[in-house]
């Protein structure tokens, strides 16, 4: 067997390392997380805003654009 992917990684090697980056993708989504939080001290990110905080005052009607006809 490592006879053959040293022959495929030599002959089409594009190819190959297609296929051994692809491979190790899925593993990456389990291992990358834990490796971050336990040894580079990765707390996370600040979750985004999901509205617009509204001023503390009362709306005032804008004046000057309007589309008048």
């Amino acid at each position: 067997m490592f006879k053959a992917l040293n022959r495929f990684a030599l002959e089409r090697p594009v190819i190959f390392w297609s296929c051994a980056i692809g491979a190790v993708g899925p593993v990456m989504v389990w291992t990358v997380p834990s490796i971050r939080r336990n040894y580079f001290g990765f707390k996370g990110y600040e979750p985004l805003p999901i509205t617009y905080p509204l001023p503390n005052r009362p709306r005032q009607p804008t004046t000057g654009y309007e589309d008048s006809a």
